[in-house]
């Protein structure tokens, strides 16, 4: 989804002119990041091997561990908001029979 919302963004900034030193230009305003779906040729020769990025995962890691956290501290302050002004009060339910 955010990679259709890319190659939208970047087809809308590259269908407008762009005032540059030589004048209003025509150019892509944005650098689109080359992407393949296909693994071979026609012929059935398979492709190389797309670079590795590296140190993906901890990149990976260092971006969802904080933002999770965060969300959680966003979450856990709206909950005791919401007890507080006795809008949401969750039930204490006593399964001792």
């Amino acid at each position: 989804m955010a990679g259709l919302a890319g190659r939208l963004l970047a087809a809308a900034a590259g269908s407008r002119g762009r005032a540059g030193p030589g004048g209003l230009r025509s150019g892509p305003a944005v650098t689109v990041v080359p992407s393949r779906s296909e693994t071979f040729t026609r012929s059935g020769a398979i492709l190389p091997k797309p670079p590795k990025m590296p140190f993906g995962l901890l990149r990976v890691f260092t971006v969802v561990i904080p933002f999770l956290y965060i969300g959680t501290q966003i979450s856990k302050n709206f909950a005791a908001l919401l007890e507080e002004h006795d809008i949401f009060v969750p039930e204490d339910d006593d399964d001792d029979d």
